[in-house]
Formats: structure tokens, sequence, C-alpha cells
């Protein structure tokens, strides 16, 4: 399904000539080396170009249509007219000359192969390079001097010849093309993906750009142990993909992958989208509305197209008509060494996508801190409330982010995982934030607990309440309000040392806080303190004559969101006071 679908967009994107056909695929090219008729290296040019990424400027390698990149793991193998320092110039950085040596002469031999008889005269340019080249003087030649450092490194080198690239040459990419659809040696299986029968690919393109995956390239289809293959077939012939379907998915993964603007990163999790047909305002709007990533519109304009779709409405998007009914694709991959893990692969019509999302969106729903500047959570800072941030590492566990967000796009059940993340950080911190009230308001709306009356669900304060957890919540934060006010500037209130044991312990910890509150009563102004005592008072006769022994994990989080609403209470009437 995952490669059928894949296969698809290769095939739109193909059509609308944003994809080249089978045995061509864009590259990143760092720089030209310009040759002569002798075959003689004049210069090297650098082909990258500054690009902005985030706040600040990159240069970046220029993309081009060159041959498709072989296959390589610790074999040598050579691309053709294009590849590293190590196969075109048979010199590098990594120490091994003998190594550098033959991959020079692989690549070497393989554009003799392809090239010998070809009536070009970039042909014979390049192969008089390779016949003159002496790589070990390649570190003294003065056309690398200036930028020796850089190309060894790594990058990916490309020919340039009276003007022009060799690729673009018509007999060239006619030898390159009769190559590439006659290579290959798989035996005739029918295709999974086509259901036609014909040669199997071997070894499948890598797919680049996974968050974590090595930066040469991963395998999405891939059999490393017996234990994984069947009817004694081994690599890739245990889930068959002809040629044209291997070549067509790794495209157009690899297409989706290099348009960062549409990549989402959920923890370990590189989530990516699409619409059947290719159009990419699908994308930009479905990026926009789930992460909230910036557009030309308003917020407000922006929230009103999600109502609109969610009604099953066509909306105007970046000129684009988008059609709720549209078939929408995601994918969530991640990293796994050489090999990628697919953590969801969700089909459903675009509308309900956002429909999915928008329920999410009011099940966060919370009243929000004058200082908090998201208008919505979106889904990674969800996941950064269940990180310690002031640790190194500051990613969610592996899986969480890829169960949360499928929960999220599925209207399914929030994971366990999150929830408890979400607990850890509040027993850890003493600190109900907006997130995470967020959170435990969203999780228990979808996830009912009979100990997690709906009534305390709720956006803001609910005064009716009657829930004990929740008023022991809210007499919480009126005990800190009074010592705050008794003492002024104190550095630590009852919250950084008995929030934790309130919590979960009440009767051992709120006889002691309100006799100090009723000392702390004492020093305040008769009016405040009248103030005071009516809220003790009316919240004491919510809870009854006895504090509960023990509290379970939702009773808990009743007693952080009665916290944390009233707490946002208390900081509202101060908001009001100095705009006064």
């Amino acid at each position: 399904m995952i490669l059928q679908a894949l296969v698809e967009h290769y095939e739109d994107l193909a059509a609308q000539g944003k994809l080249d056909r089978p045995g061509w695929s864009a590259s990143s090219i760092s720089y030209a080396l310009y040759i002569n008729d002798a075959g003689e290296l004049e210069q090297a040019v650098s082909l990258k170009r500054e690009e902005e990424r985030g706040k600040k400027k990159a240069l970046v390698p220029r993309h081009m249509s060159l041959p498709a990149p072989v296959k390589r793991s610790s074999g040598i193998s050579s691309n053709f007219l294009w590849d590293n320092s190590s196969y075109i110039l048979g010199v590098d950085e990594k120490g091994k000359p003998q190594r550098s040596l033959a991959c020079f002469l692989d690549c070497k031999a393989l554009h003799h192969r392809l090239l010998d008889g070809v009536d070009s005269s970039a042909a014979r340019a390049v192969l008089a390079f390779f016949d003159h080249w002496d790589p070990s003087q390649a570190q003294q030649h003065p056309a690398l001097a200036d930028k020796l450092e850089d190309i060894l490194s790594g990058v990916s080198l490309v020919f340039r010849y009276d003007g022009g690239f060799p690729q673009d040459d018509p007999q060239i990419r006619k030898a390159w093309q009769r190559h590439y659809d006659t290579a290959g040696d798989g035996p005739e299986l029918v295709c999974l993906v086509t259901g036609e029968k014909g040669p199997v690919e071997t070894v499948h393109p890598s797919i680049k750009g996974v968050s974590g995956a090595q930066s040469s390239g991963a395998a999405l289809v891939s059999f490393n142990a017996d234990a994984f293959c069947s009817y004694g077939r081994e690599q890739s012939l245990n889930a068959p993909t002809s040629k044209y379907a291997a070549f067509a998915y790794t495209s157009a993964l690899n297409h989706l992958l290099a348009d960062r603007e549409y990549v989402g990163r959920m923890g370990d999790t590189t989530v990516l989208f699409w619409a059947s047909g290719g159009a990419p305002a699908y994308q930009s709007f479905f990026v926009a509305s789930l992460f909230g990533t910036p557009t030309a519109y308003s917020t407000s304009d922006l929230q009103k197209m999600v109502l609109d779709l969610c009604q099953g409405k066509p909306i105007l998007f970046d000129e684009t008509r988008l059609d709720p009914d549209t078939t929408f694709y995601i994918l969530g991959l991640s990293p796994n060494a050489a090999r990628l893990s697919v953590r969801f692969f969700l089909r459903n019509s675009f509308g309900g996508f956002e429909r999915n999302v928008q329920a999410h969106q009011e099940r966060l729903e919370i009243v929000r801190p004058a200082f908090d500047k998201f208008e919505t959570l979106p889904p990674w800072k969800l996941l950064d409330e269940t990180v310690n941030q002031n640790s190194r590492d500051k990613s969610p566990p592996p899986g969480m982010a890829g169960e949360t967000l499928r929960a999220v796009l599925t209207d399914t059940r929030y994971p366990a995982t999150l929830l408890n993340g979400v607990c850890l950080r509040v027993r850890a911190e003493r600190e109900v934030t907006r997130g995470r009230a967020a959170i435990l308001k969203a999780y228990y709306l979808k996830n009912p607990h009979p100990d997690m009356p709906k009534e305390v669900l709720t956006v803001s304060l609910n005064p009716d309440s009657t829930s004990v957890p929740y008023s022991l919540g809210r007499l919480f934060s009126v005990l800190e309000a009074i010592q705050s006010s008794a003492n002024p500037g104190i550095n630590a209130t009852i919250k950084d040392k008995y929030f934790n044991s309130a919590s979960s312990t009440p009767s051992r910890v709120f006889p002691a806080l309100i006799n100090l509150a009723q000392k702390h009563l004492r020093k305040l102004e008769k009016g405040l303190a009248v103030a005071y005592s009516k809220q003790l008072t009316d919240l004491t006769g919510k809870i009854g004559e006895a504090f509960p022994d023990r509290m379970n994990l939702p009773q808990q989080g009743a007693f952080q969101l009665g916290y944390y609403h009233q707490t946002q209470v208390r900081y509202q009437k101060k908001e009001e006071n100095k705009n006064v």
C-alpha cells in the first residue's frame, strides 16, 4: 500500500515535469570540474548557493538532474558523470589511498564502458580526463588548491565542458538510458506494486533525508537476516518490486524529503504529507494547520478555512482550490541504522484529516496565560512538555511521538506514554504549565475515567464543580496565594515543598497548610483577608469534613487542573489590576 501510493505520487509529479524519467534523479552537487578537449582540468567552481535556513543563511549544494545513483554500502561502485572525490579524482581524506585508487579505476572503467564509441566531443573529453588524470598528483593540482579541503570532504562533483554539462548531451543521455534500461540481473517475478511480471530489483535505491538516518541513505525495503526471508529468496526479492516501481517510489520519497518546507518532525519521526494529484498547496495548508508553520494568511483566516473544510466545503488557498474529498496520505518514518522504520502510514480524505486535527485542538483548548504566544498548541510543543528542558537531550522517548501523532490524525485514544510523560514532569518540576494542563484535559476527554469527571475538563475554572480532587487543587492555589500575599517577594512557596504530597496524600498535608494560612491571614489587610477567608470557606465546604488519604493518577490529574484553573484566575486579576 505504501509503495503503491508513492508510485502513484511519482506518476503525478512526472506528469507535471517535476520528476525525471526512470534512470535519472535529482542530486545535490557542490562543485563543477571544468575540463577542455584534452581532458585537462582547468578549474573547479563551486555550485553552492546561499539560501535562508530559518533565521540564518547557509551555502547549500545545487540540485541537478543526473544519472540515478547506485546503491552503495561498503563495496566499490561508481556513479555515472558525477560522484565524490574518491571516484572522480581518486583521492579523499579517509587515509586509504589504495581504496581511493580502486574507486577511481572503477569510475574510469564505467565511463569507458558507456562512452566508448559515442560520437560526442563531450564524451571524448570526459574519457580523456580519466585517461590522463593522475590521482597521486591531485592534491598538488593548482585548480583544486583553494578548495581542496571542501572537495575532499565527500561532497559531490560533476563535469562541465564547453559551457555545458555532459549529462545534457543527447548522445551521452542516450548511452546512459540504454545502459540503465538493460542493466539488472534480477529474476522474473510478479511485481507487488504494478502486478506485472518481469525482472525485479535486487537492491532498491537509497532514501536520503530522514532525520537520524545515515547521511548516505537508508533502505525502506530491505532484508538482512534469514529470519526475515522466505522461500529461499534473499535481499529485496522477498518483496519483489520491478525496476520501474523501485525507481518510482524512491524518487517520490526522496522528492518529498528534499522539500523541507513540507517535512514535519515529531521526536525521532520524520513526517511526510502528499495529496493525490500532487498539488503542493494541500501540503502547505496541512503543515500550517497541524504544525503551526507561518503562512501569508492570518490566524483567523486559516481557522475559517479549516472550519470550511471540516464542513465539507472546498477552499481557495495559494490560488489553488482545495477539495476536502481529495485523498491525502501521511507517512511517518524513523531511523533504524541503515534501514527505515515505518511509524505509521495513514490514508484519508483531506477534509477527514482536518476534522481530526480540529477535534484534537478543541480538546486541547484551555485558558491561556498572557505571556503565552501560541494561539494553538502544535504537536511538537506537546512533546516538549514531557521532556526536561534543562537536559542535554531534549528528545521525547522513541515511539511516543509517532503514537501521539497517529492518535491526533486518526482521532483515536491518546497513548498512555503521553500522560505518563506529563505526570513525571509535573512531579519533577512541581509546575502545571498550559501545555501540561491541556494534555491532561485532552487525554481524559478522549480516554474517559470514572475518577476524572467531565465537569473538571473545562476550558477555564468551573466554580460549580463538586469534585473533591479538583477542589483540593483550587484550595492549594488559594493557600499559595495567601502565603505570597503575606510574604511579598518570597523565593519559595508551599508549591515547591508540598505540591506532590498535597496531590497524592492530601490528609497528611492540608491540615498543616490551612493552619499556616490562618497565621498568614493575620498579616493581611482586612479586605483582602476577608476575601481569602471566603474562598477557603467555600472550598473546604466542597471537600467535606475529612481530606482523602490517597488519590490515584486520574484524581491527581483533577487536582492539577483545579490548581491550574484557579491560578490562572489569580494571574488574570493581577493583569486586570495592572491595566486599570
